[in-house]
């Protein structure tokens, strides 16, 4: 059975919680990401996916 580390991003691109609506669609779509993690001070504080915001 394959684990998490075989199947996952590593190239992840993070956005900070005061970056906008547009802004976080515009990365989706710029690298092709369903999702982002929200990151303050070296900390993931959430998440925003593509069913979260219409693009």
């Amino acid at each position: 059975m394959q684990t998490i580390k075989n199947v996952m991003s590593r190239d992840v691109q993070v956005i900070g919680p005061d970056s906008t609506i547009r802004e976080a669609a515009q990365q989706m779509l710029n690298g092709d990401f369903g999702m982002l993690p929200v990151g303050e001070d070296d900390r993931m504080i959430g998440t925003i996916s593509d069913r979260d915001i219409v693009i």
